[in-house]
């Protein structure tokens, strides 16, 4: 099928090499000329697992280019995918559409054949309908444009697997139709038994927004779970495994630590609260209010127990951050927890540095008053308190023992709860977590012997060392999440 895909973002760039690259013929579309001139060359603007593979792979098959022109998406496509971003409005937590509305409003004067518009950003609930009406308006008589719409379920590090492999897919449709060219665009996933629900577009529109805050909900119950814990002196990464075993709980999401991030959840659960309160039913989904300020509070006690853990005072003391993306495997730090940890930090006097594999360029940009090195040892000297707030593989494959070499304090906040703290602690280092007590002084004795014996070596980044970088020997094990 002739496919459009307007908006080569984080979306719609994979959402179009994957189409281009399961046999469609693909026209990305863009404003921005020096994207859309890196996407033709085969250069991606983000990094994402296995996504340059497919990228190449579509364009030398003919079958995938990109263009500026919304004229030329409108004489190529039979299908136009809505990919563009839908940001939070300034001064409020209200979805801004401008970007969506500026698709249809430069398409549809252009359109000269029947068509199928379809949305897969993130959007408040009775936009397919207000969209419907608009592109009605503006279309040149005779031709019939029908509005559909198919939200995306990408998680950054899997966006490719989620694309061509998903666990469903949803499209909200208003006749039958659309529903079939959909199930033309979605072929090879039907005939691998991907679950297909079609419903209408007021309920596809809700199915993202009310996962997303089904999701920040958990994440934040298990945090609000971690102050209980550290005023009760008990242990939350426990507390979670046995509330895991339970089947309707699950333990996926249940882990305690600096908070959710990233370009899509904070943003999207504040626009399905200014949503809700816009159809006069608010309080249902008020507890998002709430869900949203646990999240936040868990930066700011990161903060206050970097600061306690420092004899109360910041002001000129050397501290390291491991990790500046929202989540590891990607190279995204749009809202990103460790960055607005490691700010905060900084604002408070101290002078930080960051590592991170991927995305220390983009925290440099984002956060220049910061130190960004994509070189751990280079990050890590010196340093009297180690914060890791990023679940980055290679942070779980750092040797202890050497790292305590090169701080000057072997002092660690693990803010993700997912490094070994009894080798750390056998090493000699003083290890702190949100929600868990340090343990009894017969169970580090114990541990230390063992632990002791261990020896494992530091995983250099993955980037090319700068002019401060150690040689230093890099051992077997992942780098991813």
């Amino acid at each position: 099928m002739r496919l459009t895909v307007i908006g080569t973002g984080y979306l719609g760039a994979v959402h179009a090499a994957c189409m281009a690259d399961i046999g469609h013929d693909v026209l990305g579309v863009d404003v921005d000329a020096e994207k859309v001139a890196d996407l033709a060359e085969g250069r991606p603007p983000f990094y994402e697992p296995g996504f340059e593979e497919v990228l190449t792979r579509a364009l030398d098959s003919g079958r995938l280019r990109f263009s500026t022109d919304l004229r030329e998406a409108a004489a190529h496509g039979e299908v136009h995918f809505i990919c563009v971003g839908t940001p939070q409005q300034a001064g409020s937590p209200a979805a801004d559409l401008r970007y969506v509305d500026a698709v249809v409003d430069g398409l549809a004067p252009h359109l000269s054949a029947p068509c199928l518009l379809v949305g897969k950003s993130t959007v408040p609930v009775g936009t397919t309908a207000r969209l419907t009406e608009r592109i009605a308006r503006l279309t040149p008589p005779g031709v019939r444009a029908t509005v559909a719409w198919n939200p995306e379920f990408l998680r950054e590090g899997f966006a490719v697997e989620d694309t061509l492999r998903p666990d469903r897919i949803v499209v909200g449709v208003r006749d039958a139709d659309a529903d079939e060219t959909l199930r033309r665009v979605y072929a090879p996933m039907l005939a691998a038994d991907t679950p297909y629900i079609v419903t209408d577009p007021n309920t596809a529109e809700l199915v993202k927004s009310a996962a997303n805050s089904f999701l920040a909900t958990k994440i934040s119950f298990i945090n609000a779970m971690a102050e209980i814990c550290d005023a009760a002196d008990a242990d939350v990464v426990t507390l979670a495994d046995a509330l895991g075993h339970d089947t309707r709980i699950g333990r996926r999401f249940l882990n305690a630590g600096v908070g959710f991030g990233g370009g899509c959840l904070p943003k999207d659960i504040r626009a399905f609260t200014a949503r809700a309160r816009e159809l006069g039913v608010g309080p249902a989904v008020a507890f998002l209010d709430q869900v949203d300020e646990i999240n936040q509070r868990q930066r700011s006690r990161t903060v206050t127990l970097a600061r306690r853990l420092l004899d109360g005072d910041l002001t000129g003391r050397r501290v390291t951050v491991l990790g500046a993306t929202f989540k590891p495997d990607s190279d995204d730090v749009r809202d990103s927890p460790a960055l607005a940890v490691a700010a905060e930090l900084h604002r408070q006097g101290a002078q930080v540095r960051v590592h991170d594999p991927e995305g220390a360029a983009k925290a440099g940009l984002a956060h220049p008053e910061l130190r960004c090195s994509a070189d751990l040892l280079t990050a890590c000297r010196g340093a009297e308190l180690v914060l890791h707030l990023t679940e980055w593989g290679q942070y779980r494959e750092l040797d202890p023992v050497k790292l305590s070499r090169v701080v000057r304090t072997p002092l660690l906040i693990d803010g993700r709860n997912a490094l070994p703290h009894d080798a750390w602690r056998a090493a000699g280092w003083t290890v702190k977590a949100l929600g868990r007590p340090a343990p009894p002084p017969e169970r580090r004795g114990a541990t230390a012997t063992a632990a002791g014996q261990r020896r494992r070596t530091i995983i250099a980044s993955p980037a090319a060392p700068g002019p401060e970088a150690s040689a230093v020997p890099v051992g077997a094990g992942s780098v991813g999440s």
